[in-house]
């Protein structure tokens, strides 16, 4: 009996993180294979599917289960103290869904396509990047061409992730060919209406199971599946804030499990000599308080994220923008100290594969962080920014 066949007997009916726990342990035990074999999680994603998480942002009108960003944030968490790249899978989707979820509402052709997705637990994936401007998702080279009712796209993606395993890509693109570079569309092209050819391997030091390889991408689809908002609109209000929230939700749940992990390893420690102070214990309350700083950093990022939805004006504005590059930078460049502590805690038997204290997949994940936006590009769009918006110094946000 198949993973997804075995999960729809046991039914759907429990909360959200009751179901992703169940993922969770299926991603636990491939977590391993899927890092050592740089392979997709297929079998965490038919979990995700059996359990109808895929389609937990839709409104409950189309299917969904209308839940909102912190509480996937949470799910994210939960499955990367199991499978950093299963957790990583379920959040880019998410962030990919939003975009329809937060701009689609108002086009029926998006409005059916979400009912599909809750339908038939499809899966998104994101070109943004390209060949020419590398992570820079707020231009194009490609140009999507019209003509009459078709709409046809060539683009050079470097990073497609899990792009080989999609049942849809959505894509961004000057809307015309005039168009300037940051005039930018975002268009949903189906598995059957585009061809990738892959240019570039994924064959990474962390992240190895988001399969995330380069590919040429020629689709051709009605033109009513172009988003009807520009991505600049998107990308501001509801993409980039998913994203840094989302991922930060992943990587708060890879420290976790270091921490416990390490906790583990001190508590055997201690029961070997009791009454003594066992080794490791004193980092191990470093490491805590440094986890807990990263939990406070998501916990009020996505605070500000749910207060802003209510107010457009807010969720434009620059020290919406900037507070949401914190929480990105923050929440990546913590994580790596706080797995090197447990690292120390574990010693070699974290440093070793095929323990129950092995941390060297942790470390590897997490050097991701700082590159998925660059930390150095989100510093210096937040410096071009705070050279005309004042930092905002109040305890009450």
């Amino acid at each position: 009996m198949s993973v997804a066949v075995a999960l729809l007997e046991v039914g759907t009916g429990d909360g959200a993180a009751v179901r992703a726990a169940r993922v969770a342990a299926i991603a636990s035990q491939y977590a391993d294979a899927v890092d050592a074999e740089g392979r997709f999680p297929r079998e965490a994603v038919d979990a995700m599917r059996a359990e109808k998480l895929l389609s937990i942002q839709i409104p409950v009108d189309l299917g969904g289960e209308g839940t909102s960003i912190t509480e996937i944030a949470e799910l994210c968490s939960i499955l990367a103290q199991a499978c950093a790249a299963s957790a990583m899978v379920f959040a880019m989707h998410q962030i990919k869904l939003s975009s329809l979820v937060e701009h689609g509402a108002d086009s029926e052709w998006h409005r059916d396509f979400m009912r599909r997705i809750a339908r038939e637990q499809l899966l998104l994936a994101s070109a943004t990047t390209e060949g020419g401007i590398g992570g820079n998702l707020r231009n194009s080279i490609c140009a999507i061409k019209i003509e009459g009712d078709t709409c046809t796209l060539e683009k050079d993606a470097t990073v497609i992730s899990y792009g080989a395993h999609a049942d849809a890509i959505l894509i961004t693109s000057r809307s015309h060919a005039e168009a300037a570079s940051s005039d930018q569309v975002l268009t949903c092209f189906l598995r059957d209406q585009y061809d990738i050819e892959r240019t570039v391997e994924w064959n990474t030091l962390g992240m190895r199971g988001t399969c995330s390889d380069g590919f040429l991408f020629k689709g051709e689809a009605p033109a009513k599946q172009i988003l009807p908002k520009p991505f600049a609109e998107i990308a501001a209000q509801s993409m980039l804030a998913s994203s840094h929230l989302l991922w930060s939700g992943v990587w708060y749940g890879i420290a976790a499990d270091a921490v416990s992990r390490a906790q583990a390893f001190v508590r055997a420690a201690a029961r070997k000599s009791p009454g003594a102070p066992p080794p490791g214990a004193l980092r191990l309350a470093e490491a805590s308080s440094m986890l807990q700083m990263v939990k406070s950093n998501v916990v009020a990022g996505l605070k500000a994220y749910e207060e802003a939805k209510l107010d457009a004006d807010r969720l434009s504005s620059m020290a919406f923008a900037v507070a949401m590059n914190n929480v990105k930078i923050a929440s990546s460049e913590m994580i790596l100290p706080i797995i090197n502590h447990a690292m120390l805690i574990c010693g070699i038997m974290g440093y070793k594969n095929g323990t129950p204290y092995s941390l060297g997949r942790h470390l590897r994940d997490a050097h991701s962080a700082q590159l998925m936006i660059s930390n150095d590009r989100i510093l210096g769009n937040t410096s071009t920014m705070l050279l005309v918006h004042k930092q905002d110094t109040s305890l009450l946000g």
